[in-house]
């Protein structure tokens, strides 16, 4: 039975015997008297009732319970180094954690750079990532739920929000190889588009329920997400429209076609995405730094398309 408890010296005492392969070398490094990493592994062996090291070579060498041990020896120390960082975090403002809603059309590549970025730069703040669809974003944002919303600026650009355009997401109306509408070349008359079914994004915001965008056809189904409307395009039960880079692949090996639908607003094919947040809350460290990061990278990208 263990007498005393165990200190967070003592496990470093041990790393350093490990790590520098004797206790004098961990002596020298810690500045100690080897007598005292001596008694200190000791102490430390009595009170786990196991011996940490085998002492019969010139060289100490971790017992088969010392090698067992290690692993969760090292991952104390380093989780109480983290611990140490978040606690001086929070101390000095910094988030407990980043909420971001992302609009289920804004290119995830773009999130996930980020996101290596602001782990490199905050890594004891975790993100909590949402997704939505339409204004639930900006409702999102609105009601304090995510410090940053990805959204169209359609629906982000409201009283109470700040936003900064980042990049533009070209939308394509699309079937499959064998819906009837595959079949027709040139613009779709608008008589012949409203026969056929077409998938819609429900709205499952009161910020912008009841508003449709881009519906042509009079029989549509409502879809709760992206991922179930490619699904049923693929499926061949509508027609819908989609972001360019979720369908580029079906398209180039032939299991979507571009469809042109006659009366396809120019407008809502190409939705203008920005970084959006609360105008009255002001942003901690890590979301202004990813703020930041998303806008800088914007003027980047900017810059070199105008080159």
């Amino acid at each position: 039975m263990m007498s005393d408890a165990l200190t967070l010296d003592q496990i470093q005492l041990l790393l350093a015997v490990v790590d520098h392969g004797s206790f004098s070398g961990a002596a020298r490094k810690l500045n100690r008297a080897q007598s005292a990493v001596t008694y200190g592994i000791q102490k430390l062996e009595a009170q786990l009732g196991v011996a940490l090291f085998d002492r019969s070579s010139y060289r100490p060498s971790l017992t088969d319970a010392g090698r067992a041990l290690l692993p969760r020896a090292r991952r104390i120390v380093e989780e109480t180094a983290a611990l140490r960082d978040q606690a001086q975090g929070l101390a000095g403002g910094l988030e407990a954690e980043l909420t971001v809603v992302i609009d289920a059309m804004f290119p995830m590549p773009r999130l996930v750079e980020a996101l290596r970025a602001f782990t490199a730069k905050f890594p004891t703040v975790p993100p909590r990532i949402y997704v939505q669809s339409m204004g639930a974003g900006a409702e999102f944002v609105l009601n304090g739920t995510c410090m940053i919303g990805l959204l169209p600026l359609v629906f982000s650009d409201t009283a109470g929000l700040q936003h900064v355009p980042l990049l533009t997401v070209q939308l394509l109306p699309v079937v499959a190889q064998d819906h009837p509408l595959a079949q027709l070349d040139g613009p779709i008359p608008t008589d012949v588009i409203r026969r056929h079914l077409q998938l819609v994004l429900t709205d499952r915001s009161a910020l912008t329920e009841g508003r449709d965008y881009g519906v042509l056809s009079s029989q549509t189904w409502r879809v709760a997400d992206l991922g179930t409307k490619h699904a049923m395009l693929l499926a061949g039960l509508g027609w819908g429209s989609m972001p360019t880079h979720l369908v580029a692949d079906d398209v180039r090996d032939g299991r979507l076609k571009v469809i042109h639908p006659a009366e396809f607003d120019a407008r809502t094919a190409h939705l203008v995405m920005g970084a959006a947040h609360l105008a009255s809350r002001p942003l901690g460290p890590a979301a202004l730094w990813m703020m930041q990061h998303f806008s800088e990278t914007a003027a980047e990208e900017a810059g070199s398309a105008a080159s």
